[in-house]
């Protein structure tokens, strides 16, 4: 039994040494047909590195600031009754325009009409007392001191007098009579939108009761917003060359809501918060704005004239500051220093390392290095167009969509600066009335094709 152990422990082993060799031999051959091709790709220098790119461009660059405001009513009123009574009518919808010195309610003038009457009778009684009195002292006077004494005469001097006097109390009498017969027809004290009523017809209503309704000025209308007291030198600076515009912009921070103007800068900082309030004032023909909304603020304090520009991600930062990759020949990277003059969310204005139409890599920086060669797959630019893929047709029909993007990049630069990639078909939506024909010709363009195409129109 023992020897028949050892001699399968003996058979176990040479196998075991045979299965060794066996491995040893064709591993190699394994790993190249298996991994090999993935460990050049990761240990390789020839590879080419996958990245997108952009192309420098020369344009005005705008320079804007960014706070968040509040809409106001430019004027607002509270119409209050004026005198007591019985509302008989009410002569507005809620909600409605209304014109300055628009009927909006009439009081019962009842009393306010008799104490009116009052007040004439008076004053016609004392004029026929004067008269009377005139008379007496042209007969005293004719008469003379010898036959009516002086004093009789100088008494009907002072009744002539009083009786002037007491006619002109009766016409202040008949002229407040009057005001308060005219309290009773309600009128607007100004053009504005009615909100909605407080008080319904037939009530009794006095003086001191809240009010009948608010009217707002919506059109035009204010917006409060405020700033760093940092941006304030440079807000001046742009007041007192020009008039400064402003955009109200949704929440979105990408919708124009409506354009205006900087009206007035608060005369002191807020030392609580650092900031200072302005005011700008915007026509709201569209209504887009309301009393007590929230809005985006941004003001356009300057353009840059004629500058390099090129996108954001383009833009690396290292210990030795900003940097760039500029795609050179022979499809090789070189690490570019760059000065930066200003940028915001999607573009950057440089100084120098870069030159009107170089390009220059926007993604793809995991793996790349100075002298890196790499494949750029495509334009990342919403105004440039793609070259034509392998094999394409010389004459092939060009991607409808590239050609509104053309059309439209100088429209997409004027009317949504800044504005995210994926929403610039929004902004071109909101702002249609102010493209160009060329743009608007490219839209319908693309439209009529993709419909052709039998394909979703968007």
């Amino acid at each position: 039994m023992l020897n028949l152990l050892k001699r399968l422990l003996s058979i176990a082993i040479v196998c075991a040494i045979g299965a060794g060799v066996y491995f040893a031999i064709t591993l190699p051959a394994v790993q190249e047909r298996i991994g090999g091709p993935r460990r050049a790709g990761l240990g390789g220098s020839n590879i080419a590195v996958p990245v997108l790119a952009a192309q420098a461009r020369v344009a005005n660059m705008p320079v804007y600031l960014y706070g968040v405001g509040t809409a106001k009513a430019r004027n607002s009123v509270i119409v209050r009754p004026q005198v007591d009574g019985r509302i008989l009518s009410i002569n507005f919808k809620e909600g409605q325009e209304v014109k300055k010195g628009d009927v909006l309610a009439r009081i019962d003038p009842a009393t306010y009409q008799a104490q009116l009457d009052q007040a004439i009778a008076k004053k016609a009684l004392d004029e026929v007392q004067l008269e009377n009195a005139k008379r007496d002292l042209e007969r005293y006077s004719q008469l003379g001191g010898n036959v009516v004494a002086q004093k009789t005469i100088d008494t009907q001097v002072a009744l002539v007098a009083q009786f002037i006097a007491q006619i002109k109390q009766d016409d202040a009498a008949i002229a407040n009579a009057r005001a308060y017969l005219d309290y009773t027809t309600i009128v607007a004290p100004l053009g504005g939108r009615t909100g909605i009523r407080m008080v319904d017809e037939g009530n009794l209503v006095r003086a001191s009761d809240a009010g009948i309704v608010m009217i707002t000025e919506v059109r035009p209308i204010s917006v409060l917003f405020t700033l760093p007291q940092q941006q304030l030198a440079q807000v001046n600076r742009a007041l007192a060359s020009r008039t400064v515009s402003v955009e109200a912009l949704d929440s979105d921070n990408a919708t124009v809501l409506d354009r205006g103007t900087l009206q007035v800068i608060d005369n002191q900082v807020d030392s609580a918060t650092g900031t200072i309030r302005m005011k700008a004032e915007f026509p709201n023909a569209e209504l887009q704005l309301w009393p007590g909304q929230f809005v985006n603020v941004r003001i356009l304090i300057d353009t840059l004239q004629q500058v390099v520009v090129v996108p954001t991600p383009a833009v690396q930062r290292g210990p030795n500051g900003t940097f760039v990759y500029l795609v050179e020949g022979e499809d090789k990277v070189a690490l570019k220093t760059v000065a930066l003059v200003m940028q915001n969310e999607t573009e950057a204005v440089v100084s120098t390392g870069v030159a009107a139409g170089d390009r220059v890599v926007t993604s793809g920086f995991a793996r790349l290095k100075d002298g890196a060669r790499v494949n750029v797959e495509m334009p990342e630019t919403p105004g440039s167009t793609p070259a034509p893929a392998d094999g394409a047709k010389p004459g092939a029909k060009a991607d409808p969509r590239n050609v509104v993007a053309t059309a439209c990049a100088e429209d997409v630069q004027k009317l949504c600066p800044g504005v995210d990639r994926q929403r610039i078909r929004g902004c071109l939506r909101t702002n249609a009335a102010q493209l160009s024909d060329a743009c608007k010709a490219a839209a319908r363009g693309g439209r009529a094709e993709r419909k052709s195409d039998n394909s979703v129109v968007q």
